[in-house]
């Protein structure tokens, strides 16, 4: 399997990341150690968690999937070795001062993250949300005490829009501190303006890396969700509601036409749009079964022609 530079980070990941936010929610330990296992069996190397996955599911309150993927480290010995594990901080973890990107809650937040997950380093530590509160500076001169001291390898920014980067990249450079590597854009065939224009353009000129989250639109683009009747009963039925529209009914025609051309599925055609989108370095996807890894190893390698490409562009234009 063809691995891509991730940026200039210094290290190279597999076309496509799993999705953590579905460990410790929608899949239980047993399969979650199952998913996670057949995903490393299939030649793909890094996941992706926050320290906030799943506090929006009934009784949880964030750090499931932190704790999820640290056990299954520690039943794997080795196997920390093998993965470049990504987790993010800044989201509200419900207590007085747990949110945003101060240095104190990053270095508190961070040393939570590493007990969770087991692990002596993240490979990847994204800022989740932008903090109109705090400076570019002091939170880059939190990075840089992390990366100093080897709790983190590289850092990144989820949910930055082309201002906010710049105005990051530019302060780091003033002021001597690291810079973001890695940006984490919600972008998938239907959902495209936060990423495509000014933000894709940046991250092309400065060589950053780019792992798109939300990438199947919540699983709408799996072809799966076509109706009302289809979301009932559904975990993600709050978030998939929205792509029910005219526009979604056509992306969702040309996928299938274009997945039964190639004689696979819809989420197939969906990731391997994306991995051949500029900039691109490998779309965030989901799995709650082992045959739903089988569907990443089939995106991974499925060459979409030009005119494949176009025509899912123009559907969801």
């Amino acid at each position: 399997m063809q691995r891509r530079p991730l940026g200039t980070t210094g290290f190279e990941i597999a076309p496509i990341v799993f999705g953590g936010n579905v460990l410790g929610w929608t899949t239980d330990e047993a399969e979650s150690f199952r998913v996670l296992d057949a995903f490393i069996d299939h030649g793909f190397d890094t996941i992706d968690t926050a320290d906030i996955y799943s506090a929006w599911a009934e009784g949880h309150s964030g750090g499931e999937s932190e704790t999820v993927l640290g056990k299954w480290f520690a039943a794997r010995p080795g196997m920390r070795d093998r993965v470049k594990l990504f987790t993010k901080v800044g989201s509200d973890m419900g207590g007085p001062g747990e949110k945003g990107l101060s240095e104190d809650w990053i270095l508190k937040a961070v040393d939570r993250s590493l007990d969770r997950l087991q692990v002596e380093t993240i490979d990847l530590y994204f800022s989740h949300w932008p903090d109109p509160d705090t400076s570019h500076a002091e939170t880059l001169g939190a990075y840089d005490k992390l990366l100093k001291a080897g709790r983190v390898r590289a850092i990144g920014a989820s949910n930055y829009d082309a201002t906010l980067l710049k105005g990051a990249l530019d302060t780091a450079e003033a002021e001597g501190l690291p810079a973001y590597k890695v940006v984490q854009p919600e972008y998938n065939l239907y959902d495209r303006g936060s990423f495509e224009g000014p933000l894709q353009d940046l991250c092309v000129e400065k060589d950053i890396g780019v792992v798109t989250y939300f990438s199947l639109a919540a699983g709408f683009l799996t072809g799966k969700y076509r109706s009302e009747a289809d979301l009932e009963g559904r975990k993600r039925a709050g978030m998939v509601g929205k792509y029910m529209t005219e526009r979604g009914m056509r992306l969702l025609d040309a996928l299938e036409e274009i997945a039964a051309a190639h004689g696979v599925g819809a989420a197939e055609v969906s990731l391997a749009w994306l991995m051949a989108q500029k900039g691109v370095t490998a779309p965030i996807a989901s799995a709650t079964s082992v045959s739903q890894v089988e569907r990443f190893a089939t995106a991974a390698t499925l060459k979409l022609s030009g005119e494949d490409l176009s025509r899912l562009s123009g559907a969801g234009a």
